[in-house]
């Protein structure tokens, strides 16, 4: 034997064990440190996402500030928003007087109370300091003689990526060009339905499909190729390599991951949600962190040298004493003669009531007076008791903000009740349409569906129906495969020039009659037979999920969705359960409209399967031994409310009973009314509406229509409230299109069980919308996307601007803006309003330590209505 050491099997043992752990340890890391991010959804499964899901163990404040110093995101609004919602009466200025005294006694300072007073009030004006006090030559001098401010020093751990420090011999940071590389391998990575061609050895995985190929990419210079041509094959081990070679301590990867991360939070986003989809892609996030830091290492091996270099932050003593000579009626001989420790004492105190904590204060006085104006419109109402058993029917309606004014309309007209509750009806389904192969999670994407549920029909209708299909399928794929084939594209402008022409020039010009005539035309084409549901339970192979559902379960679900409603008695004849979806033409935030919180899904799906359960005999006989007793004569149907033109359509009205039909056609013969005033006030909201026109029907028609509406509708922009209560609390109030409306009875609730599932339900979704709206407003260039009229689809995946930017995670400028300087969404945290006595909300408090931390850390805010009436501020 030569001297080379042989590994025995328990060294070998001894390797992969160590191994393991070195593996186990970064995971660790990588889990912890994706908490900076949030997952991201495909934008045809458009979610609404809490960007800061992860920091909520941190107070709202924390959180920003810890988000300005790593990456210069400011979460508040900014002064302009402020001092425009002042303008148009949205803010109390008595509440951020109170803020500030309340900011006043809670810290102490060695300054007279009324001069650090007179500074406040005067700094909360939010006008800039004059650009000429602070370029003067006196207050430089009076700041270069001040040495006594202690500094906030960030040299201690690195919070960005190196590359964010070092510039190449042509100016352009190497953070700027990583991104750019980075971006070109997430495309080709990710594109499952653009591209033509597909990655090589995709199969194999993200990271090795890199390693492979990154020796030979063009875009890299030839030693940056040979660097990483013998880089490891195992993302985790060159993840730990190229952290060994940038020379990061062990105590500081968590946080130069976390800076690598928000670098790109959309691509990363969207690694992060692609690896909890499946197994195969367990340890996406590791191999993006490996692919992305191996190439900062290729990147800055020529500067190594320079990396050893951290940022300090100092602060700029200048700005201070310009505070206090402006705000402060200071002169700069006054401050002279002051001595050094009264200086250091004012500069510590401007420093403190920075411009972040002045609009903290402003933001939190809006927010208060939003919740003192819905308390008094509350509370000052005398309630009718709404007397159910004269309802002639019975609606339940998602409990979208879009539903609040359709349901006022509604209410105007008839003795008609309405219910609010979460529009998947608590059905964990996954829906298969007719005809189709494929099936779609049809519920909040915070839940995993257990039931597969199909559209079927007579079997000959359902195989001509397939045939029609696959041919208008197959003409589609024949268009795109042809533009992606080099010679058949130069053929395809010849084929498709004059319908696409004839198209193009009659969608520009007659909207409204093109869609009309193209969608009759495919309508007309397919003839989709009438369907049933596959409600019985069928056996399947293990690994599948169910079709239909079980006795049992049939129960189980319709008893759920009517205790969640309140519906348990007094029903009405005939009881609708109206699904909602929207309506849009040439719009990639389509799936946004439908359901923020189902992933893009519409509501009618699963309306029509509670209807249908509720009125099978079996169920209902089960349900009346348990004390439900549904009336022989009562119907469910179940309908779809359109957003973009506040219609109400049909989807299943079985036979009806005498009571049942009469209520049906008395909502036929109101519904164009209701439809009307609907759309007139929605409508009037939008900044291009013209007022003058007579009818808004045809008005939201066009909006819905027309392939360069830039904003068909305005989705749920101004949600500011979740209101979880009986339908009396807030009857006659027009609470604007602005809260989520919820049916809750405590009385029914004695254990706590309804209340804890509504907020770990609908109350998180609900606060999920209200941040990402929140967000895309007050930091757009960071969680928005921009203008939709600039935006490029990308991958199949989502938006960019231009072809190399980060995948846009967040909502267009269009659905938050007013104008290009007003904005429209009113950035507030949820407020969640509960109609219980005080031992509910504490008990539900108490036991549900991740709600208790949101509303302790300042992240959803909660009131509460008592039985006597009586509005408490939690």
């Amino acid at each position: 034997m030569n001297g080379t050491s042989v590994l025995t099997k328990e060294n070998v043992k001894k390797q992969d064990t160590n191994i393991n752990h070195q593996e186990s340890n970064i995971n660790v890391l990588i889990e912890s440190a994706s908490q900076v991010i949030a997952p991201l959804w495909p934008i045809s499964a458009f979610a609404a996402r809490n960007p800061w899901a992860g920091l909520e163990k941190q107070s709202f404040e924390q959180a920003a500030g810890w988000l300005n110093k790593t990456r210069d995101i400011d979460i508040y609004p900014s002064a302009s928003m402020i001092l425009s919602a002042k303008s148009k009466g949205e803010i109390d200025e008595d509440f951020v007087k109170m803020g500030l005294q309340h900011w006043l006694d809670s810290h102490s300072y060695n300054i007279p109370r009324n001069v650090a007073e007179r500074f406040c009030h005067a700094a909360l004006k939010l006008d800039p300091l004059p650009s000429n006090l602070l370029s003067s030559l006196k207050l430089e001098k009076l700041s270069d003689e001040f040495s006594g401010l202690n500094t906030d020093r960030i040299d201690n751990f690195l919070i960005q990526p190196i590359s964010s420090n070092i510039a190449n011999e042509d100016g352009e940071r190497l953070v700027n060009i990583l991104d750019h590389h980075v971006i070109k391998w997430c495309k080709l990575y990710l594109d499952d339905s653009q591209a033509g061609w597909t990655m090589p050895n995709r199969d194999e995985g993200f990271y090795r499909a890199w390693q492979r190929l990154i020796q030979y990419d063009p875009a890299l210079n030839k030693i940056q190729r040979k660097s990483l041509k013998g880089w490891p094959k195992e993302a985790h081990m060159a993840l730990k390599k190229a952290l060994f070679a940038l020379e990061i301590p062990n105590s500081e990867i968590q946080t130069y991951l976390e800076g690598h991360l928000l670098s790109l939070p959309g691509w990363a986003g969207m690694m992060l949600w692609r690896s909890r989809q499946s197994s195969h892609e367990h340890s996406l996030l590791t191999e993006y962190l490996a692919v992305r830091i191996s190439m900062e290492w290729a990147l800055l091996k020529p500067y190594l040298q320079l990396t050893n270099q951290r940022p300090e932050k100092k602060v700029s003593i200048a700005p201070l004493i310009a505070a206090w000579i402006h705000w402060g009626d200071l002169t700069i001989k006054e401050w002279s003669q002051m001595s050094a420790a009264e200086q250091n004492e004012y500069l510590s105190f401007a420093y403190s009531f920075d411009e972040k904590l002045r609009r903290k204060l402003w933001l939190e006085a809006w927010e208060q007076t939003h919740t003192d104006r819905l308390s008094q419109q509350i509370i000052s109402k005398q309630r009718k008791i709404i007397d159910k058993k004269s309802a002639l029917a019975q609606f339940a309606f998602c409990i979208d903000v879009r539903s609040e004014p359709f349901r006022r309309q509604l209410e105007k007209e008839g003795p008609f009740e309405t219910i609010g509750i979460a529009g998947f009806f608590g059905l964990p389904i996954a829906t298969s349409e007719l005809g189709s192969d494929h099936s779609h999670s049809s519920l909040p994407v915070i839940l995993k569906p257990q039931h597969k549920i199909k559209e079927t029909a007579d079997e000959n209708e359902l195989k001509l129906y397939q045939q029609r299909k696959q041919a208008v399928t197959s003409l589609s794929y024949t268009f795109k495969t042809m533009k992606q084939n080099v010679l058949a594209s130069l053929l395809l402008p010849e084929l498709s020039g004059p319908w696409l022409s004839l198209q193009m020039v009659s969608r520009s010009f007659v909207p409204r009659r093109a869609d009309r005539f193209i969608r009759n035309l495919r309508e007309t084409w397919l003839r989709k037979p009438n369907t049933t549901l596959s409600l019985n339970h069928v056996h399947h192979l293990e690994a599948e999920m169910p079709v239909g559902f079980s006795d049992e379960e049939k129960v189980n679900y319709a008893r759920q969705a009517l205790k969640m409603m309140g519906l348990t008695k007094n029903f009405s004849p005939l009881i609708v359960i109206c699904g909602h979806s929207s309506k849009s033409t040439n719009n990639p935030y389509a799936a946004a409209l439908e359901c923020g919180a189902c992933g893009g899904a519409a509501g009618g799906f699963n309306a029509r399967t509670l209807a249908t359960l509720c009125n099978l005999p079996e169920v209902r006989k089960e349900l009346s031994s348990e004390g439900i007793e549904i009336p022989e004569d009562t119907v469910f149907v179940a309908a779809e409310h359109k957003t973009t033109v506040d219609e109400l359509h049909w989807i299943y009205v079985p036979e009806l009973s005498e009571a049942a039909q009469e209520a049906f056609d008395r909502i036929e013969a109101i519904m164009p009314k209701v439809s009307r005033n609907a759309n007139a006030e929605r409508l009037a909201q939008l900044p291009n509406f013209k007022k003058e026109l007579k009818n808004p029907k045809a008005e939201a028609h066009r909006f819905a229509e027309d392939w360069s509406e830039i904003r068909p509708e305005w989705g749920l922009a101004r949600n500011a409230a979740f209101i979880i209560g009986q339908r009396e609390l807030t009857q006659d109030c027009d609470l604007e299109g602005r809260a989520f409306l919820h049916n809750y009875d405590w009385n029914q609730d004695e254990s706590g069980d309804l209340l804890a599932n509504i907020i770990a339900g609908p109350g998180t979704v609900s606060q999920w919308i209200n941040l990402q709206y929140y967000a895309s407003t007050v930091a757009p260039h960071y969680y928005g996307s921009g203008n939709k009229a600039t935006q490029t689809v990308t991958a199949g995946l989502g938006v960019m601007q231009g072809n190399a930017s980060d995948l846009l995670a967040g909502l267009p400028w269009q659905s938050v803006m007013q104008s290009d300087h007003e904005v429209y969404h009113s950035p507030l945290r949820l407020l969640i309003v509960i109609q219980a006595p005080s031992g509910y909300v504490k008990r539900l408090l108490n036991n549900d330590s991740v709600f208790r931390e949101k509303v302790q850390n300042g992240w959803v805010r909660l009131a509460s209505v008592d039985p006597d009436g009586r509005w408490v501020n939690w």
